[in-house]
């Protein structure tokens, strides 16, 4: 009987994943995993309209940051963030690094350096998932800004490093005026994030 029940433990008992594994799966699956400290977990699936609003704003950083003369990477969603500290490897909708991007153990998929992180918030996203990978990317000491941008209704929202430990945030509803990103030093205008989108009618 105690033979038996050490079976079903084992047979329950999810399994530990090492970050080498986690790599050597997600290179053999079509979908997106995220890591979490030994822990594989299914990315959520993404829809034409957060595809969409991510195509805009990565081209709209990527034309304000030319009139700079710091030079940043602009990353899309096939890139991980690495978070060494946690073991955690996250994957946002755009990264963005400062002059030189920095890998996990030379893992050129897995950068550990971003100095800003956008998410396109998905539906159905809770409060406490986005609060949760923000206190994650806080553990990362380039990062200085995280933007979050809502695809059911024009709204965005951005959190900048001000001072160590003082992180401010600010909310812009407008269509007409633009989003400053402070970590780069440039705006974008919210017309062009929300270039072409027809928001979902509520039902």
């Amino acid at each position: 009987m105690i033979g038996l029940i050490k079976k079903i433990q084992a047979v329950r008992k999810p399994k530990v994943y090492t970050f080498e594994e986690y790599l050597r799966r997600e290179e053999k699956t079509v979908e997106k995993h995220e890591f979490y400290d030994g822990k594989i977990v299914k990315r959520y699936n993404v829809t034409a309209i957060e595809s969409e609003i991510a195509v805009n704003i990565m081209s709209s950083i990527k034309y304000a940051l030319k009139s700079i003369p710091t030079k940043y990477h602009v990353f899309n969603s096939d890139l991980k963030i690495g978070i060494s500290c946690l073991n955690i490897a996250l994957y946002p909708t755009t990264s963005i690094t400062n002059q030189k991007s920095e890998f996990w153990q030379g893992h050129k998929e897995v950068i550990t350096n971003p100095t800003l992180i956008i998410d396109v918030l998905p539906h159905g996203l809770k409060a406490f998932d986005i609060s949760r990978k923000f206190e994650f990317y806080k553990q990362l000491p380039s990062f200085q800004e995280y933007v979050l941008v809502n695809v059911n209704k024009c709204a965005v929202e951005t959190r900048f490093q001000e001072e160590p430990n003082l992180w401010r945030i600010r909310h812009e509803t407008n269509i007409d005026n633009f989003v400053t990103l402070h970590a780069l030093g440039v705006s974008i205008s919210m017309a062009d994030i929300y270039e072409d989108i027809v928001f979902p009618v509520k039902k």
